[in-house]
């Protein structure tokens, strides 16, 4: 699935293919629909880039998993299903439809578990789509800690998508998803990490220093 053609994820080509399609088929009937059509073949193309980033950060630090806005900091336990009971600091990006939406892993480790939960579409910029919207946890094993990535879906979104699978053997900014057309993610990490972002910050995936212990 983490496959991509001239700088595009392929889940954006199938798209594209799509909304061309109708714009042809638009274009003997109505002018309108043609240009619509051709917006939305170029918008998806330029939803899916998947921009190729370097990663530069110490092992200590751990990168945004996500593009977009830091709309909360705190504390929280992480989603019923990881099984973690007890309170982990945590840093949620909601990332809007002009963001890119391929997702990285913020530290190098195993893949312990992926698991996936549905639920319902709130926002994804209120607090509460943490806890009841659709959403993919990822629980990375670094050896010493354990950093959960959790994807959620938005009021757009109805698709999450995995690249990666349990076991993996997963390096600092690989690719580990995407979640189509707006969403959130939330990213827990035991409390003897400081964060190094504020609320508001824009951050990068796989760019970002996030925090650090």
């Amino acid at each position: 699935m983490n496959s991509k053609y001239f700088g595009i994820h392929r889940e954006g080509w199938k798209f594209f293919i799509f909304f061309s399609f109708f714009s042809l088929f638009s274009f003997f009937i109505s002018s309108f629909f043609f240009f619509i059509f051709i917006f939305l073949s170029f918008f998806t193309l330029w939803f899916f880039r998947d921009p190729v980033r370097s990663v530069e950060s110490q092992d200590n630090q751990l990168l945004s998993a996500a593009d977009g806005k830091i709309v909360f900091i705190g504390e929280a336990r992480p989603p019923e299903e990881t099984d973690i009971s007890y309170t982990m600091k945590k840093v949620s990006i909601f990332m809007n439809v002009l963001n890119v939406h391929i997702n990285r892993s913020p530290i190098k480790g195993n893949i312990e578990k992926i698991i996936y939960k549905n639920g319902k579409f709130f926002n994804a910029s209120l607090d509460k789509s943490s806890e009841h919207n659709e959403r993919n946890s990822y629980i990375i094993n670094t050896g010493e800690d354990k950093i959960i990535v959790v994807q959620i879906a938005g009021l757009i979104a109805r698709r999450i998508l995995s690249f990666i699978t349990e076991g993996y053997n997963i390096d600092k900014g690989d690719r580990i998803g995407l979640i189509r057309f707006g969403s959130r993610v939330d990213i827990y990490l035991p409390l003897n990490y400081q964060i190094k972002v504020n609320q508001n910050d824009i951050v990068f995936s796989g760019k970002t220093i996030i925090a650090e212990r």
